[in-house]
């Protein structure tokens, strides 16, 4: 079997220790080598509020907050949804059991990849709330500290070629092991201040059946984000030429 070289390879990957929390409607698991003392309030952004724990906070959707704990850097977030739907159900989904959720199917391809030593958030914790026949969700990661997203870095300077080559080569790592990213775009990848390249947000994220086509869409989802920040702003340090760069190191693994 042909395993692929590893660019950067995640650091101290520790096997999940999954421990269940049960309460009436509230469902959460958390990895034990992270969290001390857990409750699901954990999964609460107020509840981070009150103990003078966040650190920031980003919108999109919905916020996402920051969280800094006993010196370790979490990120909080809520699943919500998008499109026409997500004007009329903003966060509620058909529940068909724990493994079903979108927080568990996420924690679990999380601990896959990490598994695999792919450059990807450690997942620490989720919490599924039932409500009859429907449920909502909140997934708790590692932050990947002094890093960045690529737009925010290419609004501020141009990046050289090994980077491109390196972006390319690392999203052939996680084809190579048929992972699908529902939204590869360059706001969900991150570049650290060591040069290495993380890719985060893994929600509908899953393992597929080997296929060239889903991961040419993959890649040309990526490519119309390069060009749709371009679009809003023309600063970006962005040229088609690039993708080429980019495409060069996708096809040399």
């Amino acid at each position: 079997m042909y395993w692929p070289i590893i660019l950067n390879p995640t650091p101290n990957v520790k096997p999940c220790i999954k421990k269940v929390f049960e309460n009436n409607n509230v469902f959460c698991i958390h990895d034990e080598n992270e969290v001390e003392n857990f409750t699901h309030e954990f999964l609460d952004g107020e509840f981070w509020q009150a103990q003078n724990a966040v650190v920031g906070t980003a919108q999109g959707r919905g916020t996402t907050w920051f969280i800094r704990y006993q010196n370790k850097d979490w990120v909080l977030r809520h699943y919500y949804r998008g499109g026409m739907i997500g004007k009329f159900n903003k966060d509620s989904y058909i529940y068909q059991g724990i493994d079903k959720t979108r927080a568990a199917q996420e924690f679990e391809l999380l601990n896959h990849m990490r598994s695999l030593m792919l450059p990807v958030p450690k997942p620490i914790a989720y919490r599924v709330i039932k409500n009859g026949l429907f449920y909502k969700a909140d997934i708790l990661t590692e932050r990947i500290c002094n890093a960045q997203d690529l737009v925010s870095l290419l609004a501020k300077q141009s990046v050289d070629e090994a980077l491109w080559h390196k972006i390319g080569r690392v999203i052939k790592q996680f084809h190579q092991h048929n992972i699908y990213h529902h939204d590869l775009n360059i706001h969900n990848i991150l570049i650290d201040e060591e040069s290495r390249v993380w890719i985060i947000d893994f929600d509908r994220g899953e393992i597929r059946a080997d296929s060239t086509d889903w991961k040419m869409n993959n890649l040309s989802r990526l490519l119309r984000s390069f060009n749709k920040e371009k679009a809003k702003l023309e600063s970006l340090h962005w040229e088609n030429s690039y993708w080429e760069l980019l495409m060069n190191g996708y096809k040399s693994n």
